[in-house]
């Protein structure tokens, strides 16, 4: 059972107070308490965990601090919508809002190699008005003998550079309980130049111990990319293991599933189940084309195959773009023949824009799906 409490509630209100004490009362009743900051209010959710089918939800109901009560499902606890679709969706992070209704590009580096290419990304992202960006530092190879990655020595000149461009978040794939430790005190050193959305890769999806370290650290959003050998459900568990150990602010990626029914593509595209995921949970969806399709092959019409899975995930109401760009792909040390070049942003964004319309235009033609007819 979930219990939203009034808009922007103090936790020494008597009618907070009251609340809660009864609750705790509750014979084989746990409590869990999740804060959602929104634009203009925060809502405290608080979630019964336990016998919850005996309790009178007018009971519930009625206690002073409550606004309304919602029966959830078993799954996706904190992140279902659970067919309430007035649940506040999305945060606040660095000056941006990422939710359900956004949009935000974040081309970069699939892997950081050297200072002056970081410089050169971060510098055409900025002529182009983006303030996001990926870049890798940390990176896990199904080769042992393959380019892992700079670590933590990359990490001062990332965010520096980030800093000088104005670029408000990088995201950034961690591994390791660890590498959250050292990206803060890199960020701290850096002045806070930027923010940090922690990556949780297709690898890692179901690794629950560091699924379990990035939920209970308060700094850093996390994204969380699905398994590409799993099911969505499985996927969509493991970010609820992020939001259980108190981290809401989730992003989940779809990247493509591991299938010889992809083939050419380096994936099977899934975006169309950006708005399955939307419906089922209030995160925001995260479409990542580069490695869904693994190439810059262009399509009869002239449009790389990129493009349009691009805009395949945007007009089904994409949230965020995760997309490989390099200043010399040939030069990349990692997935090289993926990433777009810096003179093609510009059209990738246009492309990107004129999609979002689409969307927007196919939104408008369907109306408010609450509506009476």
């Amino acid at each position: 059972m979930l219990l939203i409490l009034h808009p922007d509630i103090d936790t020494n209100d008597s009618a907070y107070q009251q609340t809660l004490a009864h609750l705790q009362a509750l014979p084989g009743i746990s409590i869990k308490q999740h804060v959602i900051q929104g634009q203009q209010q925060s809502l405290t959710e608080i979630y019964l965990l336990g016998d919850t089918h005996s309790l009178s939800i007018d009971e519930i109901s009625a206690l002073p601090a409550v606004e309304r009560v919602v029966r959830i499902s078993e799954e996706y606890r904190v992140l279902g919508r659970h067919n309430d679709p007035s649940r506040l969706c999305g945060f606040d992070y660095q000056g941006l809002r990422f939710s359900q209704d956004s949009l935000h590009v974040f081309a970069g580096l699939c892997a950081v190699d050297n200072r002056k290419h970081v410089g050169e990304m971060m510098s055409a992202l900025q002529a182009n008005g983006l303030r996001c960006t990926r870049m890798g530092a940390y990176k896990p190879r199904t080769n042992p003998y393959a380019f892992q990655g700079h670590g933590a020595v990359c990490l001062p000149w990332v965010f520096e550079q980030a800093g000088k461009h104005d670029i408000a978040v990088v995201a950034m794939e961690v591994t390791h309980e660890q590498h959250i430790d050292e990206i803060q005190q890199a960020l701290t050193e850096s002045g806070n130049a930027c923010g940090v959305i922690l990556q949780i890769g297709t690898r890692n999806t179901q690794n629950f111990e560091l699924l379990k370290a990035i939920g209970r650290q308060p700094h850093f959003p996390a994204l969380l990319k699905r398994g590409f050998g799993i099911t969505l459900n499985e996927s969509l568990n493991a970010a609820e293991y992020l939001a259980s150990e108190g981290n809401n602010r989730v992003i989940f990626c779809l990247r493509g599933m591991k299938s010889e029914f992809g083939n050419p593509h380096r994936n099977m595209v899934d975006f169309a189940q950006v708005p399955t995921v939307k419906r089922l949970t209030r995160m925001p969806v995260c479409i990542d084309p580069s490695h869904s399709v693994g190439s810059r092959d262009l399509a009869p019409d002239g449009i790389m195959e990129v493009c349009h899975a691009t805009a395949q995930g945007v007009t089904a109401g994409a949230n965020m773009i995760l997309v490989d760009f390099h200043p010399k792909p040939e030069q990349a040390l990692v997935d090289g023949p993926q990433a777009l070049q810096l003179h093609e942003l510009d059209r990738f964004l246009k492309d990107v824009e004129i999609a979002r319309e689409a969307y927007l235009k196919r939104v408008a033609v369907w109306g408010d799906p609450n509506a009476a007819p």
